[in-house]
């Protein structure tokens, strides 16, 4: 049998009465969590077992799709490798979203089972969320139409069938993008997908069994026990990390001996503006948007000098894509500062990564004339293990995301499109120019947020810069032609003089480069709206109707 719950049981079988997880409890006196709930790896892969017995005597089928509504505790993790032992399918939707875009999600994904603490069944109910959902299991206190997660364990003692196997193409998950870029889908993931992820993870960064792990997005945590990991959850709210206090963080890494984090860069920035060091940390992995190399930087300071910080560029679609460690990454700043966009570093084996020229509409089959010279920025495509090969319900976006590409010998592989777009240097390193969708079209050329951004973001005194673009009034049926706009949000404290000494900067810098000089409009705002998932990456097509309408205040008095 090919199933991803296979590898905590081998873990269980390596690592028995080692702890492999540790979530915080309850709260002391000094304000700090008490971390009074572990999981050894035989006590997982145990109860897990019988969750999954107890759901199908409850009805869960091989195959039926269970929205899983649970914080990260040690019933999420139980509930993830039950549903996984079970045959079934986990449908998780970041719980930060819209609540419009929540309840679409949800309907989109048809579920037959909606798994949740009392507050989501109460919200699934009021809301309607979720109407194909028959079968209701109750984390926590019970309610009305379903049993609680406590009577379905207790029913798994009794149950002796065996679990149902699992092949490595049938669907283990559906995971809904963040929607940080547009309306979120969900990708539907394999077993043979998470098994591929683990061994790229291992052999990308060097991971060995008995570390242990804080992982700040506790979907990455499923993936600690496969490794032989232990994870630490952080206390901390997932939804928003940005907003993480830094010395709880610190609190934990310290007690327990933390050897590896894993953070998107709000998460970094909220250690690296806290006062302490991570003697203890040998590895960072920092994903979900691009890290700035100050932020690598300022990171590095904090860790021994022999740990690793690694970037790892992927999507929720295909991950991880490309890696680079924060040592080569500062040593790319320079040219980032001058428009070469991030340099994402060397593709991970065996993935096959290549450019293809820019193009909005779909592309049903590969030909070799798609692929574009090295140093020509166009859309980067993925094939690989690790590349999902269809959205749930969404035979549209599938088509615009995938290319069936036949290989010699007559079988046939999925190239996903990323979205992004970039391109390959001279020595074979991938740099990424921005989102594809994000490009903005000026009537000397595209315009890419990684080619323009990080020049700005050198400027002292800004946190960080956006390019945004307004569309332009032409004549009917003309190419859309947008004006480019750069927004700069100023750090803390700034005042009016600050603001003009920025401003100032950014238009002698915006006349120094090709790719910057049609660039006149530069706006104030004073907190860029970010994504639910990792608070990082921009909302820009927010941004840009802001900015369309503080033109239009500027320029009518």
């Amino acid at each position: 049998m090919t199933n991803i719950a296979g590898t905590l049981t081998r873990a269980a079988r390596e690592r028995g009465g080692e702890v492999a997880l540790r979530c915080p409890g309850t709260r002391a006196a000094d304000g700090f969590a008490n971390y009074d709930v572990a999981l050894t790896f035989r006590e997982l892969d145990l109860r897990s077992e019988l969750i999954a017995r107890g759901l199908a005597a409850v009805g869960l089928a091989p195959g039926m799709r269970a929205v899983l509504m649970v914080r990260p505790s040690p019933e999420f993790f139980l509930l993830m490798f039950a549903l996984f032992k079970a045959g079934a399918v986990p449908v998780l939707v970041d719980p930060g979203i819209d609540r419009r875009a929540l309840r679409a999600c949800l309907g989109e994904a048809e579920p037959q089972a909606f798994i949740g603490i009392p507050i989501a069944q109460a919200a699934r109910t009021l809301l309607r969320w979720a109407p194909t959902a028959n079968l209701k299991v109750w984390v926590g206190r019970g309610g009305i139409g379903g049993p609680t997660l406590a009577e379905v364990e207790a029913l798994g003692h009794l149950i002796v069938e065996d679990l149902p196997t699992t092949s490595a193409d049938d669907v283990a998950a559906i995971l809904f993008t963040s929607g940080a870029t547009g309306v979120p889908k969900g990708v539907v993931y394999r077993h043979r997908h998470f098994l591929a992820q683990i061994d790229m993870l291992r052999d990308s960064f060097g991971i060995e069994p008995g570390g242990v792990d804080l992982p700040t997005f506790p979907p990455f945590a499923l993936f600690d026990p496969a490794l032989g990991l232990t994870s630490i959850i952080p206390d901390m709210d997932p939804s928003r990390p940005a907003r993480a206090n830094p010395a709880r963080l610190v609190e934990a890494i310290d007690r327990f001996g933390v050897t590896q984090l894993f953070g998107s860069p709000a998460v970094l920035d909220v250690l690296v503006n806290f006062d302490g060091q991570l003697p203890g940390v040998a590895r960072v992995l920092s994903a979900g948007a691009p890290v700035p190399a100050g932020t690598v930087s300022a990171m590095r300071n904090l860790l021994p000098r022999s740990a690793q910080l690694w970037t790892p560029y992927g999507a929720t679609e295909c991950l991880p894509v490309a890696v680079i460690e924060g040592r080569e990454l500062e040593a790319t700043r320079i040219e980032s500062e001058r428009g070469a966009g991030t340099c994402v570093g060397r593709a991970v084996p065996p993935n096959v990564v290549r450019i293809i020229g820019i193009d909005d509409s779909a592309i049903e089959e590969w030909h070799e004339g798609l692929a574009c010279a090295p140093g020509t920025v166009g859309e980067i495509t993925v094939a690989g293990p690790t590349a999902t090969d269809t959205y749930f319900n969404r035979p549209a976006a599938t088509r615009m995301a995938k290319i069936r590409e036949t290989l010699p010998g007559g079988s046939a592989r999925i190239v996903h499109r990323m979205g992004d777009v970039g391109y390959f240097d001279a020595e074979g390193r991938l740099w990424f120019c921005g989102r594809m969708m994000q490009r903005v079209r000026t009537a000397l050329g595209d315009l890419h947020t990684e080619q323009v951004e990080p020049i700005f973001n050198a400027i002292d005194g800004v946190r960080r810069s956006a390019l945004v673009g307004v569309p332009t009034v032409g004549a009917a049926g003309a190419a859309l032609v947008e004006l480019p706009v750069l927004v700069l949000q100023p750090g803390a404290g700034a005042r009016r003089a600050d603001k003009v000494r920025m401003e100032a900067d950014a238009r002698a810098l915006a006349g120094r480069f090709a790719q910057t000089r049609a660039i006149t409009d530069v706006v104030f705002h004073p907190a860029f709206p970010v994504d639910t998932r990792h608070n990082a990456k921009i909302d820009r097509l927010k941004l840009a109707r802001w900015a369309a309408r503080r033109l239009a205040v500027l320029r009518n008095g």
